[in-house]
């Protein structure tokens, strides 16, 4: 197991590394050479975003609800990694926006269209918001200065993984992301329902 330790403690830092690169390179990419990112490069993109988030989504529920297994419950240490390096290409793309134009990309949010049920943009942009706050407070600091605050603020993954499927799934009708979301509310229920006694516990 000490090796498999290792392992993770080195898997996390390439995580955190290229989520902090992404974020670093991206945004200036999508500006400054929007040509180069056609439909299949921004769908590679949205294709990690989408499938790190369902590892950050899977994992705490599956450790939970398979306590004998010794090797998932480490796996939860990635969750910070993959989620920084999921939140950055969204995070990327908004802030691309920003570059272009922030005045009118600031307006549009305190617009009815911005938030309307139309074409789930609502779902859209409230899992902008959240990817945006996991983001920033996806530190140390952050977590020392927000106290229990911070474990609030990271329910928000929820409305990130949520938000940002549904508005795949039935703009696009993306089935693996469907999928995504139905594997995820059903291993988060049956762990919520066996860390609260719902389900019976095997007896050592």
């Amino acid at each position: 197991m000490k090796a498999y330790f290792t392992f993770i403690k080195y898997l996390q830092v390439i995580l955190l590394t290229f989520g902090i690169g992404i974020l670093l390179v991206l945004p200036s990419s999508l500006t400054f050479a929007p040509d180069w990112f056609d439909d299949n490069r921004v769908a590679m993109l949205y294709v990690l975003t989408h499938t790190t988030l369902f590892f950050v989504m899977m994992i705490r529920p599956l450790a939970d609800l398979f306590r004998g297994v010794r090797w998932l419950r480490p796996l939860v240490i990635l969750r910070k990694g993959a989620g920084v390096l999921s939140a950055s290409v969204v995070v990327s793309f908004i802030l691309s926006k920003i570059m272009v134009d922030a005045g009118s990309y600031f307006a549009a949010m305190i617009t009815g269209a911005y938030w309307s049920f139309t074409n789930m943009a609502i779902a859209a942009h409230s899992a902008d918001i959240a990817a945006v706050l996991l983001l920033v407070t996806s530190n140390n600091l952050s977590k020392r200065v927000l106290g229990r605050w911070w474990k609030r603020i990271q329910r928000l993954s929820y409305v990130y993984f949520y938000g940002s499927g549904l508005y795949v799934t039935v703009q696009f009708g993306d089935k693996v992301v469907l999928w995504y979301l139905i594997l995820v509310t059903v291993v988060t229920t049956l762990a919520y329902m066996r860390n609260h006694g719902f389900i019976l516990k095997k007896k050592s």
